[in-house]
């Protein structure tokens, strides 16, 4: 299941990426191409901009267990900034922590209110 925070939908739309590249990103982590474990369940995984390549790219940084559960948490472009601070790191370790133990249920509920949202996984 791959899911997106509410913020980091907010984020994808300002930026105009597709919801297929976050499926293609999933799939190249699945086949462990992973940019960076962050550690805490958070990992980062470059997503390439349109006409810009991987070096012009996206950073996304997202929770999972490697297996069924892929959630992505927080965006941004290389040109807006080098990396998250130490502290926005640990911040996002603990969302991490709190959406890796959701229940089916839970995530059902999150779904619900909006705080949740799936990824389509249509390639469009």
């Amino acid at each position: 299941m791959i899911l997106k925070t509410r913020l980091f939908n907010r984020w994808l739309k300002k930026a105009a990426i597709s919801e297929k590249l976050l499926v293609d990103a999933v799939d190249e982590m699945k086949r462990g191409l992973i940019d960076a474990d962050l550690g805490g369940g958070v990992y980062k995984k470059r997503i390439a901009l349109p006409g810009r390549g991987k070096s012009g790219s996206a950073r996304t940084l997202l929770a999972s267990n490697r297996q069924e559960r892929w959630v992505f948490m927080f965006g941004f472009e290389k040109n807006e900034r080098a990396n998250v601070s130490d502290k926005e790191l640990e911040a996002l370790k603990m969302l991490a922590a709190d959406l890796l133990g959701l229940t089916d249920d839970q995530i059902g509920h999150a779904l619900d209110d909006g705080a949740l949202l799936e990824v389509s996984h249509e390639k469009k």
